[in-house]
């Protein structure tokens, strides 16, 4: 058997940290470069968790996942008063982006995780591949995994005609300490994945962990997405205008909405949405939004080099499996370099097939459903077909977590 390669992963996120783990488990000696220059954070960043996003924590032992996450027994839609118009027994579980993230660096640790790297630029060879970072050092690797997300310069290096698409809508996004909420939201909420739906627009709230990790009911955090459709051109490029006069490309983050905009945010929840979700937004400190695209690759596989995750498929987050995509990409790029014996072709070759055929999946489900609910308004609450999962609707409800 042919030694494993070594890999250089591109992108430091949750993403790449399992690429980093689950490649050096199998016998590859991994670099993971991450451009931003402090440790990433998701404040506020609710994941849902499914067995693929956790899978390497959970075979490891190095994550109690019943003592920092949070779940909910029911989905439950809302009429416009805040009424229950159906509720159905489907348990889902949530945690926060901090605590995944950090306890994969944590399991990775520093002394290969390099920040302030910035990819620009690739060289291939039948041998190898070089990379060349901002700051002029090169370093070369027998594999390259982009893992560096939906603005990947990985995938722009690899087929530059790909361009992301507009869906049209953007999601606002929030979070509210439990404790803050009247008696009357919380018992609305609690225990719920809740969702409100209207011709042009949806919602939904969830609990997750509080920044300091507290879990318990009333000490937790509650999560707010809210879609809204947004014209493509100057409305768009206005709103993605933060308070320095920057334009944005796909995300403002917390602290940077303007004033106006804010108060439209507020003044419409109030307008719009039941009394329940309506409070949620009203007590949100910092709304922060992400705007609706897709991106979609007709190949993941460039000699020596790969794309896994957003990189290669960026899909809304109707189906909550964005995260599971990425991590099930690394489980099998990992199989088929002990398949292939560290042949980082041929591994390639056999690797690439199966992921397309569930990108492409999850893409189409994740725009049906996004379609249906902003533009077709045809959703039916309480439909199988819109439950959250990766390869079917509910294939992450009901995880087990012990």
């Amino acid at each position: 058997m042919s030694p494993m390669p070594k890999v250089a992963v591109v992108g430091g996120s949750m993403i790449g940290l399992t690429a980093g783990l689950v490649l050096r488990d199998l016998g590859c000696e991994v670099d993971v470069y991450e451009r931003s220059r402090v440790p990433l954070e998701g404040r506020g960043v609710g994941i849902v968790l499914h067995p693929q996003t956790v899978r390497y924590l959970l075979d490891n032992r190095l994550l109690d996942l019943s003592a920092v996450s949070t779940s909910a027994a029911y989905h439950r839609y809302l009429a416009d008063d805040g009424s229950v118009l159906s509720e159905d027994g489907r348990r889902h579980h949530f945690t926060g982006y901090n605590t995944l993230y950090g306890t994969l660096l944590r399991a990775f640790g520093r002394e290969r995780y390099h920040l302030a790297s910035e990819a620009t630029g690739i060289t291939q060879s039948e041998d190898g591949v070089e990379i060349e970072f901002a700051a002029g050092e090169r370093v070369t690797a027998d594999l390259l995994v982009g893992a560096d997300g939906v603005s990947s310069f990985v995938r722009r290096a690899m087929v530059p005609d790909v361009q992301p698409r507009y869906g049209g809508y953007v999601a606002w996004r929030g979070v509210v300490d439990e404790k803050d909420l009247t008696p009357e939201t919380f018992a609305a909420l609690d225990d719920s994945l809740t969702y409100y739906f209207r011709p042009g627009t949806h919602a939904l709230t969830y609990p997750i962990p509080n920044y300091d990790g507290a879990v318990e009911p009333g000490r937790r955090l509650m999560n707010l997405v809210w879609y809204r459709n947004v014209p493509e051109g100057q409305p768009l490029a206005d709103l993605l205008t933060d308070r320095s006069g920057r334009q944005r490309d796909v995300s403002l983050p917390p602290g940077a909405v303007r004033d106006e905009y804010l108060t439209d945010f507020r003044d419409t929840a109030v307008a719009q949405l039941p009394p329940p979700i309506a409070e949620v937004a009203l007590k949100t400190a910092e709304p922060f939004l992400q705007v609706m695209i897709d991106v979609e690759v007709s190949r993941m596989a460039f000699g020596r080099a790969c794309i896994v995750g957003d990189a290669a498929f960026s899909v809304r987050p109707h189906a909550a499996a964005a995260t599971a995509k990425g991590a099930d990409d690394v489980w099998a790029l990992s199989d088929a370099l002990r398949r292939s014996g560290g042949d980082v072709p041929e591994a390639l070759r056999l690797w690439e097939p199966a992921q397309l055929e569930l990108g492409r999946a999850l893409l189409a489900r994740t725009r049906d459903l996004g379609e249906g609910a902003q533009f077709r308004g045809d959703w039916v609450p309480g439909d199988i077909g819109l439950t959250f999962g990766l390869r079917e609707p509910g294939d992450s409800a009901d995880m087990r977590v012990t």
